[in-house]
């Protein structure tokens, strides 16, 4: 009885490939915008702290630092909302390569797969016809 050999097994292996290398860009791209909402979190935190050590102070050079501070507070949350849409976008692209690559390995294992049980249904009716031969020669 010959081996099970699947013709399309190299192309299988270069897609399952292709798939590892799509997961692994979404995983740089999830990982870029985790690092930028951690950020976010780090500047909300940074203007609490700031607004409970102000709270009562009635020094206007205080009062100014806390307005010019929460100003560039401002501006970082900003880039940061820019920088994480932007992320935001590439991770959706990184998500749909990953889709179709996971579609053309998917087709290729079905295809794997029923070519691998027409071999066996085969093999089956070969050994059946084998012990069949046996059978009437006995």
């Amino acid at each position: 009885m010959k081996k099970f050999t699947f013709e399309l097994e190299k192309v299988l292996e270069f897609r399952n490939f292709e798939k590892e290398q799509a997961e692994g860009e979404l995983s740089k791209a999830l990982a870029v915008e985790t690092e930028i909402n951690n950020n976010l979190k780090t500047i909300a935190q940074q203007y609490a702290a700031v607004k409970a050590s102000m709270k009562g102070s009635k020094d206007f050079q205080d009062i100014m630092a806390q307005s010019r501070y929460n100003n560039l507070l401002d501006y970082q949350k900003e880039e940061l909302l820019k920088q994480l849409a932007e992320a935001k976008l590439v991770t959706e692209q990184k998500r749909e390569v990953l889709r179709e690559c996971m579609k053309k390995t998917t087709a290729l294992e079905k295809l794997r797969d029923k070519k691998l049980e027409d071999w066996k249904q085969a093999a089956d009716y070969e050994e059946a016809e084998m012990l069949d031969e046996v059978k009437n020669k006995m």
